[in-house]
């Protein structure tokens, strides 16, 4: 529990609350799925089927299943676009509804969109390459120049929403779902919005990137049996599993939501970022520039360690990040990191990269809507360099007053974010 009451709230900077999320998962096509699967502690490990994974040494991954784009989108359209705009899209359509806003009775100058990625429309990009080396220049769409940006997602949902706010994607790896809410939040902060869209989304389980990260060591070989394949912070965990799909909520100043009567989630208090400046593709050992980001985000909320109830880890299971992640919420949280309850959703969802942070930060507004933390599963053994108290394989009733959740990107960036239980 936050016991300094709101004492962190004097600041002139205005109140940032969430007031809608939606998701598209491979636990679920809404958030309401997703959050259902989690919290059962289902796992969406399978074998890859749209291509052939034989000659690969991973041969699974946690996907989006039965999936139709023309559901939710012109068929003509959705064939144009890469499907992480497809993703993004049908998880904006989700937030905004939950949310109760009506763009028709807003100033659609104040409203604005912070949609990130790591990867954009590369399932496009990889198509429309083999495209052209099997039939040259005149096999491929006129459209995939700007179907293949990273912009291309928010300015679809802003054309398709009719939001003439800022509209913007953030770039930061496996840390850009949180820096994508973080500058989110800054914008209405800073008082240029009154409303902003924001999350990040994913889809780049293509042959190259299967194999790119195979060959980087990064994911797990367990082809006998994906669903207890990704082990975050386990003894017996040998590597990660590449998910997809988005993750978006709807932030507003706290003003403006009560204004309209909006039912407020969640707020968010703090927003830390750091860089290891230490490897391209290594977290940093001891965890010093993870614990920094954890640290500033601390510092913004006012909040002490001690209050943290719930650590959304980034927790990707592979050796090196869920020791050196360890390591860096003992140095954020001091002693009470042993009391912490600590849990990773790519147990269950895999990496989903660009929304692997904002799903994080849904974990955290889904526990303290309903009390209960998601477990992490497939935990069988301790790892005595893995010594905190995570959730094993059950989800924890237990209320959730204030949580950090932290993402962690290729090249050492870092980024963290404190969620708390909205006090008027």
């Amino acid at each position: 529990m936050n016991n300094n009451g709101n004492s962190h709230h004097n600041h002139a900077a205005p109140r940032v609350v969430i007031t809608g999320m939606g998701a598209i998962t491979p636990l679920g096509h809404s958030w309401a799925e997703t959050w259902r699967n989690l919290v059962a502690g289902v796992s969406a490990g399978r074998r890859v089927t749209h291509f052939d994974p034989t000659d690969f040494p991973t041969q699974f991954a946690c996907s989006v299943t039965d999936f139709e784009p023309a559901k939710y989108m012109d068929a003509k359209e959705a064939k144009r676009l890469g499907t992480v705009t497809q993703y993004a899209w049908v998880a904006t359509q989700e937030a905004v509804a939950n949310s109760g806003l009506n763009l028709d009775h807003e100033d659609r100058d104040r409203v604005g969109i912070e949609m990130g990625s790591a990867f954009g429309a590369l399932d496009l990009l990889e198509q429309q390459v083999l495209a052209l080396e099997r039939g040259g220049p005149r096999r491929i769409k006129p459209t995939v120049g700007p179907s293949v940006l990273i912009s291309t997602t928010p300015c679809y949902i802003a054309i398709n929403l009719g939001v003439t706010g800022p509209v913007d994607s953030r770039m930061s790896a496996c840390a850009t779902g949180i820096t994508s809410l973080g500058e989110a939040m800054r914008r209405l902060q800073r008082g240029e919005v009154d409303v902003m869209i924001a999350g990040g989304a994913d889809a780049f389980q293509t042959p190259l990137m299967m194999a790119s990260f195979s060959r980087l060591g990064a994911m797990s070989t367990r082809n006998d049996n994906p669903a207890t394949a990704c082990r975050p912070f386990c003894a017996t965990r040998d590597g990660l599993i590449l998910g997809e799909g988005a993750t978006v909520m709807v932030l507003e100043t706290l003003e403006h939501a009560q204004a309209r009567g909006a039912a407020i989630l969640a707020e968010i208090t703090g927003l830390g970022l750091s860089s290891d400046a230490y490897n391209m593709a290594a977290p940093e050992p001891t965890g010093v520039g993870a614990a920094k980001a954890m640290k500033y985000a601390l510092r913004e909320a006012a909040i002490e360690g001690s209050e943290i109830d719930f650590v959304a880890a980034h927790g990707t299971a592979t050796r090196l990040n869920d020791s050196s992640e360890t390591a860096a919420i003992k140095l954020a949280l001091g002693e009470a990191a042993y009391d912490t309850r600590i849990s990773s959703v790519k147990s269950m969802v895999g990496h989903m990269m660009g929304a692997a942070g904002a799903i994080s930060a849904a974990a955290i507004v889904g526990a303290i809507q309903n009390g209960v933390i998601p477990p992490t599963i497939n935990y069988v053994e301790p790892d005595p360099e893995c010594d905190l108290n995570y959730v094993p394989n059950h989800a924890a009733q237990r209320r959730v007053d204030v949580g950090i959740c932290n993402a962690f990107g290729f090249g050492g960036q870092n980024a963290s974010m404190v969620i708390e239980r909205f006090e008027p």
